[in-house]
């Protein structure tokens, strides 16, 4: 809804005021009554952008205080950071890195476009500056690197970046880089937004403060918080502020304050000037209808998955756990998701390792028995750039095993439920079209640390050349796969 203009009103109310006689009195109280139904929340603005998208939950309890198409799909912006700083303060917290480690700064961290620290390639950063940088300046480069020297490459560093928002219950959630810079594979919603805000608030309170940075010296350059809710909104502490064109302004809010907690997130805003103004409204209407009572542990810590294979992860419209699709209503507390692998390229160097040992998962108490199959990626592809994460929404096809055993297939990726790589191969199959057109789907089950996993393939191809055609006519639709010699 628009305002009316004071030109409009202005004719309205001579008009009115002519034909009936009216005094000056009346006319103001038609003014009055005009501007009163003209009159919109900023809330209310911020509904009528098709990009946004907002929830409040009660950071104690878990209840939704309010939501706004939580769901929906949008870009994170820079709101990518806050899982790029959770995997730094888990490290930190694990003791493969301190504060005082060095990160170097890569050509291609250096290169990374603005905002930015602007050291030059060759150089390095301490991992606090680096934390500081991306707290403050929101600094793309340095994002990269902390990316590059916690998982080798910006690459895998991004399929770990997923891993971890599938153990968190992040389930609509995908990571193809360490900033949140333009990828149209790079996508979130306000929910999960919400848990990644409360996980890192829960899980590392030792680090949280940084977020409540106002200003960080970095050598002559004295740089100030983009966050411009912290400091000038009573009990706002964080988080994270985001824009980039396709997403529009976003940001991540922490507050606390007498004995009250809540998390909000706004999404798609029309500016940061508008987005601010939402969430400044939204603080002070729901912070204090937050409860003071809850233990405040929602969102259980799990270890890092092992990045090791593909994951193929359905997204479903309706939330199977955690917080509602519309609100304000009750609802309970996040429940635990359990995590799923993904692959990555070798090791590359000791503190990858040691990161990969530390963070794998035990087995389950009663692991299904192992099927006879070995893993049998033996031949890929030139592109190690795959999507480790599809999404679909489709029915379950019937795939079966094709009757022949060895040959050339595509594998689409792994899930740890057989329904849902079956799934994936219908909706691989939906976006294929004549590339898929004589293709077989079928599944295969094997066994990782003790817990079963099902592969999603399409076999039937005439050889090398038919497979990998097919795989690059997939990619061109956004189909993450690979060739391999079965």
């Amino acid at each position: 809804m628009r305002l009316k203009s004071s030109t409009v009103l202005k004719k309205l109310s001579e008009a009115l005021g002519r034909a009936v006689g009216a005094t000056s009195f009346v006319k103001a109280l038609l003014f009055a009554a005009a501007v009163a139904t003209t009159t919109v929340s900023a809330t209310q603005v911020a509904k009528a952008d098709p990009k946004y998208a907002g929830i409040v939950i009660d950071a104690k309890t878990g209840k939704v205080l309010y939501g706004e198409d939580p769901d929906g799909l949008r870009y994170p912006a820079s709101l990518t950071k806050m899982m790029t700083l959770y995997l730094t303060f888990e490290a930190l917290s694990a003791g493969r890195i301190t504060l005082d480690s060095k990160v170097p700064v890569s050509a291609n961290a250096a290169k990374e476009p603005p905002s930015k620290l602007g050291v030059r390639a060759g150089g390095s950063v301490t991992v606090e500056q680096a934390i500081l940088a991306l707290v403050t300046r929101s600094a793309n480069d340095m994002a990269t690197a902390l990316g590059e020297h916690l998982g080798g490459s910006e690459e895998r560093f991004a399929r770990m970046m997923t891993a971890k928002a599938r153990a968190l219950g992040m389930t609509r959630t995908t990571y193809r880089n360490a900033n949140g810079l333009p990828n149209t594979a790079q996508m979130t919603t306000a929910r999960d937004q919400a848990r990644l805000g409360v996980a890192l608030r829960q899980h590392f309170p030792q680090y949280y403060g940084y977020f409540n940075t106002r200003t960080f010296t970095f050598g002559k350059q004295v740089i100030g918080n983009h966050n411009r809710l912290v400091g000038t909104v009573r009990g706002v502490d964080g988080i994270k502020t985001g824009y980039t064109r396709a997403a529009g302004s976003n940001l991540a809010t922490s507050a606390q304050l007498d004995g009250r907690s809540i998390v909000a997130v706004v999404l798609g805003g029309r500016s940061s000037a508008a987005r601010d103004a939402t969430m400044r409204k939204l603080v002070a209407e729901y912070l204090p209808k937050a409860s003071r009572g809850g233990n405040s542990n929602l969102i259980a810590a799990t270890p890092s998955a092992p990045i090791e294979e593909p994951v193929a992860v359905v997204a479903t419209t309706t939330p199977t756990s955690g917080l509602p699709n519309a609100g304000p209503v009750p609802q309970q507390r996040y429940g635990d998701e359990a995590p799923v692998s993904a692959f990555a390229p070798a090791q590359a160097n000791a503190a990858v390792a040691a990161m990969d040992v530390a963070t794998r998962p035990r087995a389950p108490v009663k692991p299904i028995p192992p099927v006879s199959m070995k893993p049998d990626r033996s031949v890929v592809t030139n592109s190690t750039k795959v999507d480790n994460i599809v999404t679909a929404s489709t029915s379950p096809s019937s795939a079966a095993a094709p009757s022949a055993g060895a040959g050339w297939v595509i594998q689409i990726g792994a899930s740890p439920d057989e329904n849902s790589a079956r799934n994936l191969l219908q909706a691989a199959q939906d976006k294929g079209g004549n590339a898929l057109r004589t293709a077989k789907p079928f599944t295969v089950a094997f066994t990782k640390d003790g817990a079963q996993m099902y592969r999603a393939r399409f076999g039937g191809f005439n050889g090398q050349n038919d497979a990998v055609n097919a795989c690059n006519a997939l990619k061109k639709k956004g189909v993450s796969c690979w060739a391999s010699l079965q």
